[in-house]
Order: C-alpha cells, then structure tokens, then sequence
C-alpha cells in the first residue's frame, strides 16, 4: 500500500507492480467543523455484530435492523421455561402470573424472539435465572401486600409458605439424563436441561447467554426469591461479592457443560453504583467490584481449565442531567436536549464532564466509561470482551434521542464493545429506531453501515462527531456517519483517505427533526474533489454519507 495523489494510482500499479493504493485526501477548505478520516489501510479494526442489538421480539427488530434480540428485564429473574410463569417482583405487586407467555409449551417466552433473530440471521441472547427459586405457577393471587401504615415501605406475607407453594428450587444442573419435555409437576427446574433444549431445537441459530438480570438490585426487586421472612415480613437480601461470584460460576459451568461454543454474559448489573460496589453489597469493603469479579472470573478459569464467563455484562441508563432533569426519560425541554445529545460522550472522551452525582460524587471529573472499564479488563482478565445489554439516553420520540442513539452506536464500534442491546424506555421509540436504520437499512434496500470501523477525528466534538467504515467485503466501499449536535446548520469539512477509489460524489442521507422520524434521501454531492469536500450537516441531524467514484 502506497498513499499517492489523485491520478497517480495507476502508474504506479504499472510501474512498481502495487496491488493497490491509498488516495491522500485534498483540502475542504474553511468549514465550522473539520472531520479527519482515515478510510484507508487503517481501516483494520472489526466492528462487532452485535454492538446492533435490542431488547425486543421481530417487529422491533423489523423496526430497526437490529443484529441481536435479547430476552431480558426483571421478568426473566424468576422465569420458569418449563411452563413459561414468572414473577412480577416489585414492577408488579410481586405476583405470579403469565405474563411472559400464556403458553405452556417449554421455552414459549424465548422461542419466538430466537425464531425472529434466527430468520433474520441475527442473534439471540437468552437470560438464565440463577437465583434458588423460580416461579410455579401463573396464579396472580397476591401472596405479599405493601404496607405504608409506618410510613415506610413494609411487605406483609399473606401466604406464610409461599416459598415452597408458589415457587420451585432452581438448580444449575439435573444430574440426571436430559428431557425435552421437562417434567412440570416435581418441585425442580433445571437451568442445564433448559441449555440442552434450546441447543437441541434451535441449535443452528447463534445463541448467547446471560447470567440473570441485575443482581445488584434483587434485594429491592425481587425479595420473593432473594429474601427473608421474620415477623410476618418479607426483607430483601443484598447479593454479597462472594454469592454473586459462586452463582456466575455454578451456572455459567452448567452451561459450557452442555453449550461449549455459546458465550456467556455476567454480572449484568444495573448502573454505576453496581459497577463500583455491588449496589453497597455487605461484603464491599472498599473493593471496586468490577476489578474483583474479573479477578475471580480468571481464577475461576484456572480452577475449571476454561473460560466461563466471556462478556463482562454491563447496563447504562445515562444519569446526566439537564436543567436539574435526568436525560434518560420523555423530558424533551432544550436543556435536557442539549444534555443528552452530550452524554454519550462520558462513555469515551477524557475532557468532557457530565452533571451528574457520579462526576460529582464518584469520578470527580470524565468518566470515560468504557476506556476505564477496557483497562480494568487488561489489568485483570485479558480476553474478556466488554458489553452492555440494557442501554438508552432517553427522548426515543425526539431527534435528540435520535442524535444521542447514533453517537452511541458509532461509539460502540470505535470503541469495540463487543455487544449491546438497546432497552426501549418509552411507548414511541420513532427516533431511537431511526437512528439504528441509519446503521442498519439507511436506503429502506438493506445498506448498512461497514464491517471495520475508521479512525475518525472532529475538530469540535461538542458540536459535531462522525463515524467512518469500510467493509471486509470491499475496502473500497466506506459510509460515514456525520451527528450535529448543534440548533443551527453546521457545515462540515470533510478530509477522507480511501483505498483505491478516488471519490467524486456521495450519496446522502438524512434524520432530521422535520423529517418524521425516517431516514431520508438527499440529492447527491456532486462537488467532491480529491477525496475532500464541504457538506452542511442540518440542524440537530443525522446524516449517512456514502462516497463513490464518478
């Protein structure tokens, strides 16, 4: 590979027998922003196929491309797959109900989703309860009231031996030889024999595995299962450091057991104060639990002569704040919309600081998440891959979530985040899943953003960010994806290398306030000139850049 000047290429492939080329870039001239990208050799760095992930079933994932589906929440914590009852916990008065699936058929909750992802050639990522007991039954009869005669939150047992009546023992691994039609009657559930089934009836689908849903918050959420009953009242249980290590070991071993080649997920936890203590679990003493449950997971490995945990599984709801309001929720105000189109930038850039209590209180300056998360994982597990199965900034019905969505996405790949999943957080989510077909269908034909991600600079983050791509495919092709954060037009300066291709034009595509929540066609840029040009982004855009030759 050799950088030449536009027009050079082909002599130089005749005369010294080059098999290629990279074109070095012009000068766009002056511009409000300046976008730097490397769409040449450089280009090396795999973007995962996962970081496109939703929580969802097919029509989210018709909705937004998505190249994984996860079935997870709070619902999941005490799923029985045998008959497909769950239990509410404290999202809804902690009842037993069908809520998952009225069906009784095994694995009704999670088949269909794994048979959207899988027609879709996507992937699936199922949870595993690892908590001692699981649901039995679909009967809403409330076995608990909340009392607030106190003043305070108190739950009362109604049925003193619910736990052996309204739920089963949940067990890693049967001991005894697998069935697909699971026996609903005994006091069991088997989450290996639960692994055996769906390796058995969806086995050609790319599957993925996670060890249970926030178990850092169980104690609030789910006292049913992780609870104690004294004086007629039901108390949670915070999770200790030690429990929640053994359960990821016991069961993630179950599952290699029976799914050698499944990845699994671990931890899971909900937010920032999980990460750092297990939401202040008895047993903290001080340690940052990230650094010592990968510690563990390696000594874990050691003992086991395997990996059993592969993805440290994380979930971010950005808590900046706007206007003393939290981004992540339906407040669209100016202030809020300005503060969520910045947020994404806690999980990577060294200089800009959120409002927050975790700057405030906890990083006292840049969180730079997932670098800070990358070294952790260097220092104290290397190989582990890093993702984040819940995730969202808020104002899904509004560009700014939209704006604050794709700077996440491109965020994720230029990072390496190995997988990701999007957790809707309101009923209208038009934007949000505007911004993933920006990634993932941006010409309604099925284009999607490249394979390898770029090395791409803005002169002026705050304002505006761009993504850039190649594909594996073709090294030649590039898409970059250009956010501007600002209320007013901004026109960006765009500098490209590119291998072999001296672009002349450029397809263009655009999300925009005014465009009703849809990725929609430009007029082509004619005025590309040695792989430079101006364009002049909207305001509060999205735009999908694609250059080609002439």
């Amino acid at each position: 590979m050799r950088t030449v000047a536009v027009g050079a290429c082909a002599a130089l492939l005749a005369v010294a027998g080059l098999t290629s080329c990279e074109f070095a870039p012009g000068d766009p001239g002056a511009a409000d922003v300046r976008f730097t990208i490397d769409a040449g050799a450089a280009c090396t760095t795999p973007i995962s196929p996962f970081v496109y992930g939703v929580n969802g079933d097919g029509a989210t994932r018709a909705r937004t491309g998505a190249t994984l589906l996860r079935s997870g929440g709070n619902r999941m914590t005490a799923y029985n797959w045998e008959t497909n009852a769950s239990n509410a916990g404290s999202d809804w008065l902690y009842e037993n109900d069908a809520y998952l699936s009225s069906s009784n058929s095994p694995a009704a909750a999670v088949t269909p989703m794994m048979d959207a992802a899988s027609t879709a050639g996507a992937a699936s990522l199922v949870t595993i309860p690892i908590v001692d007991r699981v649901a039995a039954d679909k009967d809403p009869t409330a076995f608990v009231h909340a009392d607030w005669s106190t003043g305070s939150l108190r739950l009362v047992v109604d049925q003193p031996n619910f736990a052996a009546t309204r739920f089963k023992q949940n067990k890693p691994t049967k001991g005894a030889p697998f069935s697909l039609t699971p026996d609903a009657t005994d006091g069991f559930v088997y989450q290996d024999e639960f692994v055996n089934w769906l390796k058995t009836t969806r086995g050609s689908s790319a599957v993925l595995f996670s060890l249970d849903n926030e178990p850092d918050l169980w104690a609030s959420t789910h006292p049913e299962v992780h609870g104690t009953v004294s004086g007629g009242l039901l108390t949670g249980t915070p999770v200790t450091y030690a429990e929640l290590v053994q359960r990821n070991t016991t069961y993630a071993k179950a599952i290699k057991d029976v799914w050698p080649q499944a990845a699994v997920t671990g931890v899971v936890s909900y937010g920032y104060n999980g990460y750092v203590s297990l939401q202040d679990a008895p047993d903290a003493g001080g340690r940052d639990f990230v650094t010592y449950y990968l510690d563990q997971m390696k000594a874990a490995e050691a003992a086991n002569g395997r990996r059993l945990v592969d993805v440290l599984d994380l979930h971010y709801y950005s808590e900046a704040q706007g206007g003393g309001q939290r981004v992540a929720g339906g407040d669209n105000s100016a202030a809020v919309a300005a503060a969520r189109e910045q947020a994404p930038r806690s999980l990577w850039d060294p200089t800009y600081t959120e409002s927050s209590w975790i700057t405030q209180w906890m990083t006292a300056g840049p969180m730079k998440l997932i670098p800070t998360l990358r070294q952790k994982i260097a220092e104290h597990y290397a190989g582990t891959n890093l993702g984040f199965t819940e995730w969202n900034f808020g104002g899904g019905n509004h560009i700014s979530g939209a704006i604050a969505t794709a700077d996440t996405l491109g965020i994720l790949g230029q990072q390496r985040v190995y997988l990701a999943s999007y957790w809707a957080l309101g009923a209208d989510e038009s934007y949000a899943w505007a911004a993933f077909r920006a990634f993932r269908d941006y010409d309604g034909r099925g284009s999607t953003f490249g394979d390898r991600t770029c090395p791409s600079t803005s002169s002026d983050v705050g304002t505006a960010t761009a993504y850039a791509s190649t594909s594996s495919a073709d090294p030649s092709r590039s898409v970059i994806i250009a956010v501007n954060k600002a209320t007013t037009a901004k026109t960006a300066g765009i500098a490209m290398s590119s291998t072999d291709v001296a672009n002349t034009k450029a397809q263009v595509f655009t999300i925009t306030a005014g465009g009703g929540a849809a990725v929609v066609a430009q007029p082509d840029l004619d005025a590309v000139s040695a792989n430079a040009f101006r364009y002049t982004m909207p305001a509060q855009s999205i735009s999908v850049i694609v250059p080609r030759g002439g």
